[in-house]
């Protein structure tokens, strides 16, 4: 059933390591910085480096041919620059498109980022579901085979938001947009049937609970926001079950493909986050 986003070729644990594991996470922008979180407190001994490929954002915008492409060639860089154990794709649009091609060409294990379904299907005693997804997301064949394998009797409204990774990029970087805007995002999610109210949202993209506070705020009636990074912390402890070492892991650094200088706002923000060291490394787009 579609790519499987936790298993697959080059997914073994890591064989024993006397030393703590070096994580690399990927994204195309600071989304993935929610899957980091949940990455560190599962963890906190690793060594991290995370990288956004910003010179590409937004993924959804480029086609499913040339994204593969991208990814392939800026994850040859990292990984000869990085050498890490285990890579994480922080991206559900780069998940179910690239990993299958990442898992040929390198011998690393690679841990991908699925929609929430199953656990937002759990969570729901109202049998209303949505997923809240990017448009690119939303059109995937592996999506709606989740929906499929996992809903039962549940309904599950699919939404595809174009904006709102940028409202999260935004917000990080000292920049928020407006409530109204991100309540229009919203409103789509929020379905009523027969007296029953949805009342989980699955939120597949890593982008989208940066914004979870606002979302419970400008709901228009409660519903559980559910982040699908706990599932990848569990997968990649797994993972790394076997490697520990006894020394402090290095500061955390965060490695951006653009040239551009990153604002002062989502400087703070990587470093309240464990990442003290910012990077530009540049990978050019090419047609």
């Amino acid at each position: 059933m579609g790519v499987d986003l936790f298993a697959g070729r080059n997914s073994a644990a890591l064989p024993p390591l006397a030393r703590a594991p070096r994580i690399l996470v990927f994204d195309s922008g600071v989304g993935g910085l929610t899957v980091l979180a949940e990455l560190r407190a599962a963890r906190p001994d690793a060594a991290f480096t995370y990288a956004a490929d910003d010179a590409a954002f937004p993924y959804g915008a480029l086609a499913d041919e040339r994204l593969v492409a991208r990814v392939l060639s800026v994850m040859e860089r990292l990984i000869a620059r990085e050498r890490p154990d285990i890579v994480v794709i922080a991206c559900n649009t780069a998940s179910t498109l690239a990993l299958p091609a990442l898992r040929a060409r390198f011998a690393l294990p690679f841990v991908g980022t699925v929609p929430a379904v199953k656990p937002a299907v759990a969570a729901s005693t109202s049998g209303l579901v949505t997923v809240l997804a990017t448009p690119g997301t939303v059109r995937r064949e592996h999506t709606r085979e989740m929906v499929e394998a996992f809903a039962g009797q549940t309904e599950v409204t699919l939404v595809g938001s174009r904006t709102l990774a940028a409202y999260a990029e935004a917000e990080l970087s000292g920049a928020p947009v407006s409530d109204d805007a991100i309540r229009a995002e919203l409103a789509p999610c929020f379905v009523e049937r027969d007296g029953r109210r949805t009342d989980a949202v699955a939120l597949a993209c890593t982008h989208f609970p940066l914004l979870t506070k606002r979302f419970e705020r400008l709901a228009p009636w409660p519903a559980a926001f559910i982040d699908p990074a706990p599932a990848v912390a569990r997968r990649v402890a797994a993972l790394a079950a076997h490697a520990s070492g006894t020394e402090p892991p290095p500061p955390g650094r965060a490695v951006f493909t653009s040239d551009r200088a990153q604002p002062e706002a989502l400087v703070a923000a990587l470093r309240a986050r464990g990442l003290p060291r910012v990077e530009n490394d540049v990978i050019l787009l090419t047609d």
